[in-house]
């Protein structure tokens, strides 16, 4: 499946920090856009296949086809930015600022929080016959998730923010896996390979995904969820950005950049 060598695939990652941090706004605000819609609807989609079926495993299963849909169309994510964008300044990449990758952050938020937001509307939408019926049953599940993943947390103070924060943080040590494994080869089957594994083991651990989450609570909302807009931004989304950020960063992009990319010299032997 023309598989590429570790040094290989974190250049990649490099030259794909670089071109994130120099797209244009437009470019930058669709492709997040698109983005955030195609992974809510597979959130959706997952949690569906959860209630239908009763097994939580099938969903973690099938959640990965959204994923794999977006990267391969190259749209973005935050999870996947806060890994990649800072590389090019890591590597003195010209142009490449910390600003910059601000700016690309704050950017790729907003996209992906307004095409996930869209997706809730409509799904919203379904779930209640234009709002003219109770949620069915998926619907009544989606607002019970939003319950248990805000007050649930706050209920236990700050041991639930820890927890909050460490559910992030392992989140897009796996998220960011899944984006550079697509990097690891130069086929479509080869990249589905890699990004289908990690990303089913975020989704069925339960993890904190700061941009499925921006379906899953404002769908919530309108669905009769019994939380607030504060609730979900205090003791949800805000400490899932941070959480997501300092995993992919930390345990994936760094990690790999500095060993693969900024190697060490080599130990001299007597």
């Amino acid at each position: 499946m023309a598989y590429l060598a570790p040094a290989e695939f974190v250049t990649k990652m490099v030259d794909a920090g670089e071109s994130k941090l120099l797209m244009s706004t437009r470019d930058t605000l669709i492709r997040a856009f698109m983005a955030g819609a195609i992974l809510a609807l597979a959130a959706a989609f997952a949690v569906s296949i959860n209630v239908n079926t009763g097994n939580p495993l099938i969903g973690a299963l099938l959640f990965p086809v959204g994923f794999c849909m977006l990267y391969l169309l190259g749209f973005d994510l935050l999870t996947g930015v806060f890994t990649l964008s800072p590389l090019a300044v890591f590597d003195k990449r010209p142009g490449a600022t910390w600003g910059g990758v601000g700016r690309n952050w704050g950017l790729v938020f907003l996209g992906n929080f307004a095409g996930a937001l869209m997706v809730a509307l409509f799904m919203a939408i379904i779930f209640t016959f234009g709002f003219t019926e109770a949620p069915n049953a998926i619907g009544v599940k989606i607002g019970s998730i939003g319950e248990s993943r805000t007050v649930g947390y706050a209920a236990h103070g700050m041991a639930g923010m820890l927890t909050l924060f460490i559910r992030a943080v392992m989140c897009n040590w796996m998220v960011s896996t899944g984006v550079v494994a697509a990097m690891m080869s130069t086929s479509v089957t080869g990249k589905v390979i890699g990004m289908w594994m990690p990303i089913t083991v975020f989704f069925y651990m339960g993890f904190e995904h700061s941009v499925v989450n921006m379906y899953l609570f404002p769908s919530g909302l309108m669905l009769g969820g019994k939380f607030t807009m504060m609730d979900y931004l205090l003791w949800n989304e805000l400490p899932t950005v941070l959480g997501n950020m300092v995993g992919g960063l930390t345990f994936v992009g760094a990690t790999l950049y500095s060993t693969h990319y900024k190697t060490a010299p080599k130990r001299v032997v007597a």
